[in-house]
């Protein structure tokens, strides 16, 4: 099915059909709703500013999407950057259909409500509750293998709510959502992750759900903590004793092969990021590495991406780095490292100098000599706020401190 829907649009996209008699998306305001497991509904926002542009927001998030392909009563609407896309038949003002991810095999039935920008509804009650500020979060408690911790920020205005959830290897986007009484709902759309999370309210505690698209669900407790941090994202990984150095052979998108004893990387500070194409949290460093690089790269820097794919072929995943680097506008070196899965004990199979890949992204820190100086696991992106912001003092005073030596 999901074959066939590719092909279908690669050849409307090439063709010159003419489209003045087709039904086309109305422009306005909409609200989308994935089927998620339990019943739930996932909603999330986004207004089509003409029949092929629309933008899809969450909070202060804004993403825009501009491949948007007709065929009889049916649309076709590619996310940028992933390999995700909608297919939907028109009922009326609306659409209804599924939302592909192709590598992993999921598919999540949607449905549209048009003319409605009211992303979750709610009581206009007194708030007995407020989620304003940070809370010290446990996933998966009673599963002790799935056991992890995370922070939650939040910004309550009268009903609604605002933040982020971070974790040790990133943060769950920008949430938005409201408090009704004593529940709580935040939703997220990325374009690759489809995010909800309900729960029950006291003064100081939450207990409630994660829902990850229609495959996945864990519960959550939290508890209000002004102070709590999470370990330093500099300390999670680390080089195996013995070793000081890295190294790696793998494949740029021309099938040359790249390592970092080639002479484009000698003597220069060197940051190599592992990294996935189908990676949110991948995409926000990358733009920030992308933007960083061409600032910075006559300075004697370079940035070297290890992708690590989803892709079932080595054609699909260096198609997909293709459009991901293209999209981003990416000058520095993307490596092909590994296709078929993106396990990360695979990937510590490919680095076994490293104790572990903990994280996409990950990005490793080479002084000029070629020695490791730092490892840093995860990121920390826009949505986080402040922490975005410290993140990228910090990033910046290190990484000038390796060229300045």
């Amino acid at each position: 099915m999901q074959k066939s829907v590719l092909l279908l649009i690669a050849i409307v996209m090439s063709s010159c059909t003419h489209e003045t008699s087709i039904k086309k998306l109305k422009i306005g305001d909409y609200i989308g709703v994935f089927e998620v497991l339990n019943d739930e509904k996932l909603p999330f926002n986004f207004e089509v500013l003409t029949s092929h542009k629309l933008v899809i927001t969450n909070a202060d998030e804004t993403i825009e999407v501009d491949e948007i392909v007709y065929r009889n009563d049916s649309v076709f609407i590619m996310m940028p950057y992933f390999e995700t896309y909608f297919a939907g038949t028109f009922e009326g003002d609306n659409l209804k259909g599924n939302f592909f991810e192709e590598s992993r095999e999921r598919t999540v039935s949607f449905y549209t409500e048009y003319n409605n920008d009211k992303r979750f509804d709610f009581n206009n009650e007194r708030l007995p509750y407020n989620m304003n500020g940070s809370w010290e979060m446990v996933f998966s408690e009673d599963i002790h293998a799935d056991r992890y911790i995370a922070k939650g920020v939040f910004e309550q205005v009268d009903n609604l709510v605002y933040g982020t959830i971070r974790t040790t290897t990133g943060d769950y986007r920008f949430l938005e959502g409201v408090v009704d009484g004593d529940q709580m709902q935040l939703s997220t759309f990325d374009g690759a992750h489809a995010f909800l999370f309900k729960a029950t309210l006291t003064d100081s505690t939450m207990t409630g759900m994660f829902y990850s698209g229609n495959h996945f669900k864990e519960p959550f407790i939290a508890k209000r903590n002004a102070t709590y941090e999470l370990p330093d994202a500099d300390s999670l990984t680390f080089l195996k004793e013995g070793f000081e150095k890295l190294s790696f052979s793998f494949p740029d998108l021309e099938g040359n092969m790249v390592s970092l004893t080639d002479k484009r990387f000698k003597n220069k500070v060197v940051l190599v990021q592992a990294m996935g194409s189908y990676c949110p949290n991948c995409l926000d460093e990358s733009k920030f590495y992308s933007k960083f690089y061409e600032a910075n790269k006559s300075k004697g820097i370079e940035i070297v991406a290890l992708a690590f794919e989803n892709a079932k072929t080595e054609a699909k995943a260096m198609q997909r780095i293709t459009r991901m680097k293209d999209r981003v506008g990416i000058t520095y070196p993307i490596l092909l490292a590994q296709y078929g899965t993106n396990s990360k004990q695979k990937a510590q199979e490919k680095l076994p100098m490293l104790n572990h890949v903990l994280s996409y992204p990950t990005t490793i820190y080479i002084d000029k000599q070629g020695k490791v100086r730092k490892i840093h696991t995860g990121f920390n992106g826009p949505a986080t706020g402040d922490k975005y912001l410290s993140f990228k003092t910090e990033f910046n005073v290190f990484v000038n401190e390796l060229l300045s030596e």
